[in-house]
């Protein structure tokens, strides 16, 4: 993986930082390990959003066990739109997106029964996408996203991935969920990465995870060169979220609802390194120019 990475990074490989490496630079420096727990577990991410006045997305209930299933999921609002996420789980693993239509619940395009949706529930407290310890379940509101991103792709939700060094910011890339993907913007699922101008909010470079493309896979449309809209305030509740957890070193990723704006999805402690792909560039230059090399 590293391998190929750097020869598409020609010549500028020894900018790359490889995962040795970033943990040893980076993350292990920079964050402590108690502090760990703030970025790890979605549900202590939203105490310290909520705590700090920070925009996000609205959570309707958490589920510890699997006998109070179908107690919370009744007592939940009529809603149309849900997340259901772990407050463990990483990399998008056991995040479902559903949809209601004609009194049906939707998984993507499929449809899918409250029986399907409590075995998944179940599952993510047993375990299985938090490395086999009990977790407990977030069910959250699903954003609407604004049209300027939903245009390259209307069954999913796509974010901005920040990542952040000392309260500044690093690198940035856009995250387009694809088919591939099932509407879930991780690259590792299928999802496309998209580089980002950190001053103007520009999309530079788009990868599929194999090569650099142009036009969005799915709907065809042109993601170079657009700009991200509302990215002063974007760019605002960056510098605040990394100022208000006691992390230095964290990638922050951030969804645009079309009428709530800026709106903080989640923290993490080991954001990936494909977004140097996304950007053409290695972090170890973007890094060098705020603390001196790593």
């Amino acid at each position: 993986m590293l391998s190929s990475l750097i020869q598409k990074l020609m010549p500028r490989y020894n900018d790359v930082v490889g995962i040795n490496e970033r943990n040893r630079k980076l993350i292990y420096p920079n964050n402590e390990r108690k502090h760990y727990k703030f970025a790890d577990d979605k549900l202590y991410t939203k105490q310290i959003l909520e705590k700090n006045n920070l925009n996000c997305p609205k959570t309707y209930a958490a589920i510890g066990r699997v006998g109070d299933i179908q107690k919370i999921w009744e007592q939940k609002p009529e809603i149309d739109n849900l997340v259901i996420k772990p407050a463990s789980g990483m990399g998008g693993n056991g995040i479902m997106l559903i949809r209601k239509r004609n009194g049906r619940w939707h998984l993507g395009e499929k449809p899918i029964t409250e029986a399907m949706i409590f075995t998944h529930i179940a599952n993510i407290i047993f375990g299985m996408y938090s490395g086999g310890n009990d977790d407990r379940v977030i069910l959250e509101e699903l954003i609407v996203p604004d049209p300027a991103l939903s245009v390259f792709y209307k069954d999913g939700i796509p974010d901005i991935r920040i990542i952040t060094l000392s309260d500044k910011p690093v690198m940035g890339m856009l995250r387009l969920p694809t088919s591939e993907s099932e509407g879930k913007a991780n690259l590792h699922q299928g999802g496309v990465g998209v580089g980002i101008d950190l001053d103007t909010g520009t999309l530079t470079y788009a990868y599929d995870g194999i090569n650099y493309i142009d036009t969005h896979p799915d709907s065809n449309i042109k993601i170079t060169g657009k700009v991200i809209p509302r990215w002063d305030e974007i760019m605002d509740l960056t510098n605040k979220v990394s100022s208000a957890f006691p992390l230095n070193y964290l990638g922050i990723d951030i969804v645009l609802d079309k009428t709530k704006g800026p709106l903080v999805l989640e923290i993490n402690v080991r954001p990936g390194l494909s977004i140097q792909m996304a950007n053409k560039i290695g972090l170890r230059s973007r890094v060098g120019s705020l603390n001196g090399q790593i």
